[in-house]
């Protein structure tokens, strides 16, 4: 039998091979990765985009992130985490901001998606179970 491969083992390895990269944009993410007690997921990796432009970044012990990037009014999520086999992808909506995709989810799921503003910052929470599970895209 052959070795197992990154996608068959159980991390948390993600920040060993990885470096952040900070997309240096004009708008500020922040947020928190959390399962499905609401305990905080302290060893995830999210990369955020759109277009060409690229932010990649851990999770601290809090289950919190924070990434910097270009204006757009989606921005494309993709997140790894221990104890998920394959990574999940969703989406973040600007305020105010509806496309097609977005209107295609169950309207009392949609604010899952949406990020709100806080201040100078955007937060957006990404919830893997339960109460406001965030919506995940095949």
């Amino acid at each position: 039998m052959s070795a197992p491969t990154p996608s068959q083992t159980i991390g948390p390895f993600f920040g060993f091979a990885l470096t952040p990269i900070d997309g240096d944009g004009d708008i500020r993410v922040e947020g928190q990765v959390l399962d499905g007690a609401g305990e905080p997921v302290s060893d995830a990796l999210i990369e955020a985009w759109h277009g060409d432009r690229l932010a990649r970044c851990r999770t601290d012990e809090e289950g919190a992130y924070h990434f910097s990037l270009a204006a757009a009014p989606v921005m494309n999520i993709i997140l790894f985490a221990r104890g998920l086999l394959r990574h999940l992808l969703t989406r973040m909506y600007m305020p105010g901001f509806e496309d097609d995709a977005l209107r295609a989810v169950d309207e009392s799921r949609r604010h899952t998606l949406v990020a709100r503003a806080d201040g100078a910052v955007l937060r957006f929470d990404i919830r893997l179970q339960g109460v406001d599970e965030t919506v995940f895209f095949a």
